[in-house]
């Protein structure tokens, strides 16, 4: 009898086989996320997850729903969990939508309001999943560098784009833009406003876009539950918009496009918001000592408010300092692009963890300039 494997050749010529992707899916390069490694001996600071567990409660929710539960479908619009996300943050169940993670409310979005060939206007650097999806729509990208005070561009708000969007905080920089400058660019903009504050529960003040959204029809807000709620793994995410926007956008989403667990997790979530507020306070205290021992060891270092900060050295590729980190059992963020080569993007972590980041940057710096002035 033949193995199965000799009949593959035969079935690479079946007509429809060789069907070719999209040519912008051809030439797209596609996001990279974070390393994820396999060993847990590591110290993780490249992918701003959350250093603490989620509420008990969740975990406990998780347990009840892995009963016989799990043979029955989910429910396809997630009521509880936006009866429960409209009571927390003041708005109706129609104004929200729940996803699998803020990054399938992007994909919706960008699948319900961009045509092929239509522009999508954004600050940067930024969150790099924006393009890949831009381009997965065969829109373009149309973007407006941010000044070195990470501030709206100013040229944001005369451009007449389909869509805009802000990550605000911002990554990789941690900067916060004010209300007021949300409300002004909503006010701006002819298009949609997408603002993903995936990290504004990191933020020193409680100003969210999502006071706006009854305000202004085009505004768009994005939330997620990976981050300040430590529910990376469960992917759950929270759009807030117009009833008009999110009929739309249920429209386009998967039929059920969460699972029973992610529901009864964010859920929970939701039930214990002092466990989430205690843990960010912690990130926040953590943060400081960050930044304070960055800025000791002579890297430029923005304001951040989120969990994550940017460290910037001079002009030069930071890669060396990336490497040796690693070498040393410490990830963190790198990005090889022109803009953020002279700088790294550390998680904030376990005070533990910040001190050994500090510790075997020192090292790392002076051995580093040592080389250099041999050279």
């Amino acid at each position: 009898m033949r193995s199965k494997l000799q009949w593959l050749p035969r079935l690479a010529r079946i007509p429809g086989m060789q069907s070719r992707p999209r040519k912008n899916i051809e030439d797209l390069e596609g996001y990279t996320p974070g390393e994820q490694p396999e060993g847990t001996d590591l110290i993780k600071l490249n992918t701003n997850e959350n250093p603490y567990p989620p509420s008990p409660r969740v975990l406990a929710a998780v347990r009840r729903e892995t009963a016989s539960s799990l043979r029955l479908y989910p429910d396809p619009v997630a009521r509880e969990l936006r009866d429960l996300a409209a009571a927390t943050y003041r708005v109706r169940p129609e104004n929200v939508m729940a996803g699998n993670g803020s990054d399938e409310l992007l994909s919706i979005l960008m699948r319900c309001y961009v045509d092929e060939g239509d522009c999508v206007a954004y600050p940067v650097p930024t969150y790099t999943l924006y393009e890949t999806l831009i381009a997965i729509q065969g829109g373009r990208s149309l973007v407006f560098p941010y000044p070195d005070d990470f501030t709206i561009p100013s040229a944001l708000h005369s451009q007449s784009s389909r869509v805009t969007i802000l990550c605000n905080p911002n990554a990789p920089s941690g900067t916060l833009a004010p209300l007021s400058e949300i409300a002004r660019l909503a006010r701006s903009v002819s298009g949609l406003l997408i603002v993903d504050e995936a990290y504004v529960d990191f933020a020193d003040s409680d100003e969210s876009a999502i006071a706006l959204v009854k305000q202004f029809p085009n505004l768009v807000v994005l939330r997620t539950f990976s981050k300040a709620f430590s529910l990376a793994g469960m992917r759950v995410g929270l759009a807030f918009g117009a009833e008009e926007v999110v009929r739309n956008m249920v429209k386009v989403k998967d039929s059920y496009n969460l699972c029973r667990l992610s529901l009864a997790a964010a859920s929970a979530a939701l039930h214990d918001m002092d466990w989430m507020r205690r843990n960010v306070r912690r990130i926040q205290r953590t943060r400081e000592t960050l930044v304070r021992g960055l800025r000791k060891l002579g890297f430029m270092v923005h304001a951040s408010q989120a969990n994550f900060v940017m460290a910037q050295l001079n002009g030069d590729s930071l890669r060396w300092l990336h490497d040796g980190l690693r070498e040393r059992g410490i990830l963190v963020r790198f990005f090889d692009t022109p803009e953020l080569r002279s700088m790294i993007r550390v998680t904030v972590g376990r005070p533990r963890e910040v001190q050994a980041l500090l510790r075997e940057t020192e090292s790392l710096l002076q051995g580093h300039r040592l080389r250099q002035r041999a050279s």
